[in-house]
């Protein structure tokens, strides 16, 4: 374990997020403009939208593969629940914030992702790129759950009632069209259409370069959560960044039980608890802000993308790895 957190926290997608990391928290003046890292997201979601489709044309679709969607399906929608009660157990939240930081831990981070499968890669374990399909399915089912969450509560109904009665075709809307579900769906299939000639069409441009594109978007991932950090922490009482830390380690738990059932081999279950264990920071926030405004950015988004996302980074994502060989050995 050692040698593969090692091998990890010494890869360049790593340092780069410590380099941004570390320089958002002194007030360095590094910026990346807002146009570039949208763009740099966009490079990214197409790359491993079609890294899927690509591998799902050579090895097609199968009853374990479905099984696993259903499976990112049902976590998507539970882990909501789990992350709630914890929330509400073990924290003073409000019931309102409760829900939306809950939703974040039952949706996904496509970038924890990416970096999964670059450390798989690193790791020697084959992997099957209908995990990127999973990926899309567990975009938005949490949301739903987090919404339900936040309407047993009458306080919660009574704060949001007006903007959830006004706009139920907008949240539908934002989370049916949301950038990474379209790209990423839609890469995956155009992968999957065009297999291995369309693969050596784009390989030049969305597969060699990835990780040098990654490597500059986890600069900039770096410095918003180095920055959220030092604007938010206040905001952050021990038990709920604790719960940052262990709630991904829960989540993950329920993905290796999964995985061990379904017998998926070690890349392909190491890349579904990094899934399940990871926290939306694009998606999720969006949605919360129209659908529970009441609720705190400066709770959630501090939570997920200042806490969790580099505990996933440097820590989680090799322990996940070691787990996967485990449960496949």
């Amino acid at each position: 374990m050692f040698d593969l957190a090692l091998a990890t926290l010494l890869s360049p997608v790593v340092l780069f997020f410590v380099l941004g990391l570390l320089a958002g928290l002194a007030k360095s003046d590094i910026t990346i403009p807002e146009a570039v890292s949208k763009g740099l997201a966009i490079y990214l979601m197409m790359a491993i939208g079609l890294k899927g489709g690509f591998e799902m044309a050579a090895s097609g679709l199968t009853g374990t593969i479905i099984a696993v969607m259903l499976c990112g399906i049902v976590l998507s929608f539970a882990l909501p629940a789990i992350a709630f009660f914890f929330l509400r157990t073990t924290t003073k939240l409000p019931s309102v914030d409760a829900a939306a930081t809950a939703a974040h831990y039952g949706s996904i981070s496509i970038v924890t992702f990416v970096a999964a499968t670059q450390a798989v890669d690193l790791s020697g374990l084959p992997s099957g790129g209908y995990l990127v399909a999973v990926a899309a399915l567990m975009e938005t089912p949490a949301i739903v759950t987090a919404l339900l969450l936040a309407g047993r509560s009458k306080k919660a109904a009574q704060q949001n009632a007006p903007a959830q009665q006004s706009a139920p075709t907008g949240l539908l809307r934002e989370v049916a069209l949301n950038a990474s579900v379209v790209v990423l769906v839609g890469a995956l299939i155009i992968g999957w259409v065009t297999g291995e000639t369309g693969k050596a069409q784009v390989e030049g441009v969305f597969i060699t370069p990835l990780q040098g594109v990654l490597c500059l978007f986890l600069l900039d991932m770096g410095l918003s959560a180095g920055r959220g950090l030092r604007n938010g922490w206040r905001m952050l009482q021990p038990a709920t960044i604790g719960f940052g830390i262990y709630m991904p380690l829960v989540s993950a738990a329920f993905a290796a039980l999964a995985s061990f059932a379904l017998r998926l081999p070690p890349g392909d279950a190491a890349l579904f608890m990094t899934l399940a264990a990871s926290a939306s920071y694009i998606a999720v926030p969006a949605a919360m802000r129209l659908a529970l405004p009441s609720a705190k950015p400066s709770i959630y988004l501090t939570l997920s993308l200042g806490v969790t996302f580099p505990f996933n980074l440097t820590v989680g994502i090799p322990i996940y790895i070691l787990i996967a060989q485990y449960i496949a050995a």
